[in-house]
């Protein structure tokens, strides 16, 4: 990728660490922030239909842009103390949270950033390595080739929803650690031909 379209420029540290049990912080401060359970029986199935059921109602109410609204993730998965990985290092997790990004592919956008669920869910998908000193250290072109994906992926799901502007999606960008030049969503504003 030429440096001018994209370049790195963050702190690996910022986005760890990620705790096992799930993140109550959202429920108690954010009370319209939509919390999306995630237990042992959806995991092991791979049963993404009661996520699919709140994100599809956000959808379908026109709520799903709405800057009040952040969706976050409330998993719930017993387990051995002394297992040491994350809940991102659980191939179940993962698989689950593959299936999910496949059939909402803009769904980062929606998330709750403040709370650290953007670089949760880009944990889940991106390899990377966890240490308890330095937080998760994600493998770079891994995350590259993630955040362009997500680039082409939003860009015209924004459009559909008569949003011209990129703003939010270039501050995502900017959120895991990405310079994304105006000209690329200039380029993606033109019709695909």
């Amino acid at each position: 990728m030429p440096a001018s379209v994209l370049s790195w420029h963050g702190d690996w540290r910022r986005y760890g660490p990620w705790h096992n049990e799930g993140n109550g912080f959202t429920d108690k401060y954010f009370p319209m922030a939509p919390s999306i359970a995630v237990t042992p029986p959806l995991l092991a199935s791979l049963d993404i239909a009661a996520a699919s059921a709140v994100i599809e109602d956000l959808v379908a109410t026109g709520k799903i842009l709405d800057p009040e609204v952040k969706l976050s993730f409330a998993i719930d998965l017993p387990r051995d103390p002394t297992d040491p990985r994350e809940l991102s290092e659980i191939p179940e997790v993962r698989l689950w949270f593959l299936r999910l990004d496949q059939r909402f592919p803009w769904l980062p956008l929606v998330l709750d950033w403040e709370t650290g669920e953007l670089g949760r869910y880009a944990a889940m998908l991106v390899p990377h390595q966890f240490s308890t000193k330095d937080g998760i250290r994600y493998n770079p072109e891994a995350l590259e080739i993630f955040v362009m994906g997500k680039i082409f992926a939003i860009a015209p799901w924004l459009q559909a929803q008569g949003i011209p502007q990129f703003t939010r999606l270039k501050f995502m960008t900017q959120m895991l650690g990405y310079e994304i030049d105006d000209g690329l969503f200039e380029l993606l504003r033109s019709p695909v031909t």
